[in-house]
């Protein structure tokens, strides 16, 4: 027996008396079910690989070509990150830390300008996405909608479907059209990329979003039952699944389908628990039981592991997404996502793994442009600490297959009944798992009687734990545990386990040994003891790092290495599936990828700030490049590759202060002699909009007229202003939307929409009358000019009452912009023309442009000629109504091999009224509003962003005259660097 000093002391108490411990309380394994697909190893992880695979699932599970797989997987959205080359990036991140899969909605919106016209090129490279996911070796989960993509523009649904015949979301057969041109273009695409088929990695397909369509309404089921036949008509042929149901099954389909093939779908139910309320039992222990009843596995479609911010934040408290990520934090993480794992859940997409950015006019109408969703990576691209439950249980997942395969079993109480406890067993292998979560305010330590675990166990606040006894480890048995399992893996010639707990907690270890083995304590931490058949490990947890125990001979020749990590060093270990078998490394911030060449393992990753390097590699390998450097390492006593010195940190990246300001006042428009004769005649006398048009007057409605984003200026002509003593404007807008109006080029004042607060955050149309006093010098006789400014911000993403109600199908057919014009003081016959955004571009897409002078006259793109502009300094002090665009170039010399996310920050006082407009390099990046926030930084993405080159920014700034307009402080903010990432392509920029 060894023991360190420091350890000794550590180990006072209850933790000292757990060495002399041994001996089982006989926990009762869990009732033995049919064995149709008994526990075994889970498939190797997907690749295109040009075979054909077997894709279903049983009550228990998925299963891949007869091997069950937990699906562990990640929500992300290429529409939010619009640099194809940076989807690697969030991939590699993604599989690194443990995911097995990725989901992805498919908008509809980012895809088709008008009826009829499909676009997957650039940002909207869907077959490149899903190329790069099967290179990274993940599976897919494709939700092509039609509708209901996240937070997103009308749920995804494309503009021009608000004039559309038809309503969505429903069997109408107009709209089924429409849906049916665009699930063949989507399909053509994911055809190619099925796993079933070899071609890639595509996995589940989605019918629909769950918004309002139940099998069990019968015009749901017409609308599914329609779309199941589509899909499968165009070959998609892995399993389907849909979200419009409970988690008793309620809602789920039992067969769809008219013809010769029936199939049943995938159960799938999405679930956002608040911080501080318990995580509902949506299976095994829940009312219901798990899936939809006994025919599918337990499927999370959507887990929340965050929220949408709306704007003001009135749910994060004004503080953003960095109190999101506060509230949702990893003890967060660990508590939902274990109480799902125990209640028999084994597919699981967590919402968001990474956010992004809603750029231009993407996000639906209650957040702003950040939709970083206090996700574990932000979005910057940077990992967080609350990645470290997602990590570890990812890797627990894939390389413990008894987790594959639960039934409950018996009742177990722990003596602190501030503890929950769940009991479950695997009938094939009499695996005993307990997940214990405590959801009290205060740390709970605890007994377990009636299980194996001989000693007190500590669950911290709002927290839980998963413990396992009598799992197979290796070619040794764990009798148990009070960390957390993490990894069970064989490298070489070695098996290695993993346990993981949270810092300085003490975590003890018995191993079943009928024979004492020599052991080997190879950092000073651990400390150990052999007594009456069992080997006993104690170990204060992230002390020092990592800590080492090697034990050899006994029961078996094959030595085993235990490893003991908190979460922070938990998230510096990364396992790797070679072609040679699993590799392990220790040390960087991130592993990218492995690959072995005769006796050489070349690895790549990502250092942050200068750290070691150990690598436990397949037999053969005896050195080791990270980046394409030799590393010079030694064979360690752990049976690693180690490296002798430190990787050095990444290199400073230094940012140029902006200056060089140019401007030019940018509404024309208000003028009484702008020239709009080229304007749309807005003399239409019906619509399809759900919003009555006004008896007698004309169709004022944007869409109407194909203006479906960004800001529209209406221009009204009317005779003889005597004894007109007020306008008043009726306008709907989504969240923060505003109106300004000008008579003969004269401000008649600004109006916007209400700050919204808990209540009203996720209401997705406003509406409002402004009413504006008309100034007594304009009151004469002569033609006027009304000029009408509305930023309508977006289209309704389909709920009633802010997201409390029924869903709505036809809430994308809000009105937005003008809804009618009244003057005091006597009627007037206006003759309205509208404007709107031009025909967009193909490299930017629909959602990027809207109608501000400036954006039709091309001043926010690179090459504009602005030197007749006015020169101009920070901070300013415009008090003028309208319209104000500011443009500046600035050049970035960024190290090659550093990947360095930067934003843009805007600060001001928040007592002044106005907001920008960011643009960058011709992107819309997003929308500022000084007053509301809460957001003040925007990430500018790389490829979009030159980090090694020149960038031309502009700023269109609206501001409503009654206070000093800003912007007061502009700047550039490193969000973070890291040595390595991956190779980025320059994103097309329109006016370079």
């Amino acid at each position: 027996m060894e023991l360190s000093r420091r350890t000794f002391t550590a180990l006072a108490g209850t933790a000292a008396l757990g060495l002399a411990l041994a001996g089982s309380s006989g926990a009762v394994p869990g009732p033995r079910g049919a064995r149709t697909v008994p526990t075994g190893p889970p498939p190797p992880a997907p690749s295109a690989d040009g075979k054909r695979h077997r894709v279903g699932f049983d009550r228990y599970s998925l299963l891949v070509d007869g091997r069950r797989l937990v699906l562990w997987s990640g929500e992300v959205h290429p529409f939010r990150l619009p640099s194809p080359s940076l989807w690697r990036d969030v991939l590699q991140k993604l599989r690194a830390h443990g995911h097995n899969a990725v989901t992805v909605h498919v908008p509809w919106n980012h895809h088709s300008p008008a009826p009829g016209r499909y676009d997957f090129t650039g940002v909207r490279d869907l077959d490149l996405f899903l190329r790069t996911a099967a290179e990274e070796r993940l599976y897919v989960v494709l939700r092509p909608g039609p509708g209901g993509a996240a937070d997103v523009d009308a749920g995804g649904l494309p503009g021009w479907l608000t004039v559309a015949e038809g309503t969505a979301r429903t069997a109408d057969p107009a709209y089924l059209r429409h849906v049916d041109a665009w699930l063949s273009a989507v399909d053509t695409i994911a055809v190619r990329h099925l796993f079933t088929r070899g071609g890639g990695t595509v996995l589940l397909y989605q019918l629909e979003d769950g918004s309002g369509v139940r099998a069990d309404d019968p015009a749901g089921r017409a609308h599914l039952t329609h779309l199941y036949e589509k899909v499968r008509a165009d070959r998609i042929d892995v399993p389907l699944f849909h979200t419009g149901g409970g988690p008793d099954g309620s809602g789920a389909p039992e067969l769809l389908g008219t013809g010769r093939e029936k199939g049943r779908l995938l159960h799938g139910i999405d679930v956002a628990t608040p911080p501080g309320e318990v995580p509902p039992d949506l299976g095994h222990f829940g009312e219901h039981g798990t899936g939809a009843g006994t025919r599918t596995p337990g499927f999370l479609a959507g887990a929340a592991g965050g929220a949408a911010d709306p704007w003001g934040g009135a749910p994060s408290g004004g503080k953003g997404y960095a109190q999101v990520r506060r509230t949702h934090d990893a003890a967060y993480e660990r508590r939902n996502r274990l109480t799902h794992l125990a209640n028999g859940i084994t597919a699981h997409t967590v919402r968001m793994a990474f956010g992004g950015t809603s750029w231009g006019w993407l996000p639906s109408p209650g957040v702003y442009t950040s939709y970083d969703y206090g996700a574990a990576i932000d979005e910057g691209r940077r990992p967080t600490p609350k990645l470290a439950p997602l990590h570890q249980l990812g890797h627990l997942v894939r390389t413990v297959p008894d987790l594959a395969r639960l039934d409950p079993a018996e009742e177990v109480r722990a003596a602190d009944e501030r503890i929950t406890v769940y009991h479950l067993a695997n009938p094939d292998t009499d695996a005993q798992v307990y997940v214990l979560r405590n959801d009290s305010a205060e740390q709970v330590t605890s007994m377990l009687p009636g299980t194996d675990v001989d000693v007190p166990v500590t669950v911290g606040a709002r927290d839980a734990k998963l413990l396992v006894t009598g799992l197979e480890l290796g070619r040794r048995k764990l009798a148990y545990s009070t960390a957390q399992p993490m990894l069970n893996t064989t490298v070489g010639r070695l098996d290695i386990a993993v346990f993981t707990g949270r810092h300085r907690e003490v975590a003890q270890v018995a191993l079943d040994c009928d024979t004492q083995p020599v052991t080997n304590r190879l950092d000073d931490e651990p400390a150990w003891a052999y007594d009456r058949g069992r080997l006993n490990v104690v170990v204060p947890l992230g002390v020092g790092g990592l800590s080492r125990v090697l034990v050899e001979g006994g029961d078996s020749e094959t030595p085993m290495l235990l490893l003991f990590t908190d979460d922070a060093t938990a998230l510096r270990l990364w396992p790797y599936e070679t072609p040679s078998g699993p590799l392990l490394v220790y040390g960087p911030a991130l592993l990218r990828s492995a690959a072995l060449r005769g006796s050489t393992v070349h690895l790549t990753g990502d250092v942050v700030g200068a750290t070691g390097l150990e690598v436990w590699a397949p037999r053969g390998i005896t050195t080791v490049t990270w980046n394409g450097r030799p590393v010079r390492t030694h064979l360690s006593r752990a049976g690693s590759l180690l490296m002798e010195g430190l990787l050095p940190a990444a290199p400073r990246v230094r940012l140029p202060a902006l200056g060089g300001w140019r401007r030019r006042d940018g509404n024309p428009e208000s003028e009484p002699d702008f020239d709009d004769s080229a304007w749309t005649a807005a003399d239409r006398t019906s619509s399809r909009s759900t919003t009555p048009v006004p008896e007698g007057r004309p169709v004022l409605f944007a869409d109407d007229y194909g203006f479906h984003y960004g800001d529209v200026w209406y221009r009204g002509r009317f005779e003889d202003a005597r004894g007109l003593e007020a306008v008043s404007l009726s306008y709907s807008t989504g969240t923060q939307g505003l109106l300004m109006a000008w008579l003969d080029g004269r401000p008649l004042g600004t109006h916007r929409m209400p700050v919204p607060d808990e209540d009203t955050a996720e209401r997705g149309t406003w509406t409002a009358t402004a009413t504006f006093e008309v100034p007594g010098k304009l009151r004469r006789r002569g033609r006027r000019v009304l000029s009408v400014l509305v930023r309508r911000m977006q289209h309704d993403g389909g709920r009633a009452d802010g997201g409390a109600g029924d869903a709505r199908p036809d809430a994308y057919r809000a009105a937005r912009g003008l809804l009618s014009a009244d003057f005091e003081g006597g009627s007037r016959d206006v003759d309205w023309r509208i404007r709107g955004a031009v025909e967009p571009d193909r490299v930017r897409g629909p959602l990027n442009n809207g109608g501000l002078h400036g954006e039709r006259e091309g001043w926010h793109l690179p090459g504009y000629d602005d030197r007749d502009w006015e020169a101009v300094e920070f901070p300013r002090e415009d008090r003028r109504q309208g319209v104000a665009w500011y443009r500046t170039d600035f050049r970035l010399d960024v190290d090659p091999g550093v990947d360095a996310s930067i934003g843009l920050t805007l600060e001001d006082d928040p007592e002044r009224a106005y907001r920008v407009q960011i643009f960058l390099n011709g992107w819309n990046m997003g929308q500022y509003i000084n007053d509301v926030g809460p957001q003040h930084t925007f990430v500018l993405p790389n490829g979009i962003l030159r980090t090694r080159g020149s960038n031309t920014l502009a700023l269109a700034v609206l501001s409503d005259g009654t206070t000093p307009a800003g912007p007061r402080d502009v700047r550039l903010t490193l969000l973070g660097a890291a040595e390595g990432g991956v190779p980025v392509e320059a994103v097309d920029s329109p006016g370079r």
